[in-house]
């Protein structure tokens, strides 16, 4: 895929570090608030239609230690669905790096925890479910344009 019309400042290590800090801002706000604050995306496509925020943690694949990130879901039944989109960054997010090594995961919505297991959606289903994450948020489309890498679909689904 070759990027069209991506944005020069987008591989601006500044445009890395606003992405880090304002995560840590909304997973704080979030928490505090039991998720009244920071569960919608008002960015982007959100100003018009704010995309409903979870917060998944995982396991940091070198340090162990538990790491969290406010993202954009879609709630498939039992399961969760996020985009590990990063914006149409060049490489994956951490937290997607973090779960491919280790897939348990947690997902927070509102003040409740779902302890989950997350898998990458392929072929047909992942098709499917991305169809269905561009009608909560619009620019993924966009973010899917501007990389060469192919964004994984992310489905957490109850441990057995």
């Amino acid at each position: 895929m070759d990027p069209q019309n991506r944005p020069a400042q987008l591989d601006s290590p500044i445009v890395a570090t606003l992405i880090k800090v304002g995560s840590r801002l909304n997973t704080g706000m979030y928490r505090l608030s039991g998720g009244r604050l920071g569960n919608r995306w008002r960015v982007g496509a959100g100003l018009r239609k704010p995309a409903p925020v979870c917060l998944l943690t995982t396991t940091g694949r070198k340090s162990g230690q538990p790491r969290t990130a406010p993202l954009i879901y879609l709630r498939e039944g039992d399961a969760f669905v996020v985009v590990a989109s990063q914006g149409g960054l060049a490489n994956h997010p951490a937290w997607y790096l973090n779960l491919v090594a280790n897939p348990d995961v947690e997902i927070q919505l509102g003040r409740d925890k779902y302890p989950l297991r997350a898998r990458t959606a392929t072929g047909a289903e992942r098709e499917a479910l991305w169809a269905k994450l561009v009608d909560v948020y619009a620019d993924y489309d966009t973010y899917d344009a501007w990389t060469e890498r192919d964004i994984p679909v992310v489905v957490c689904e109850p441990r057995p």
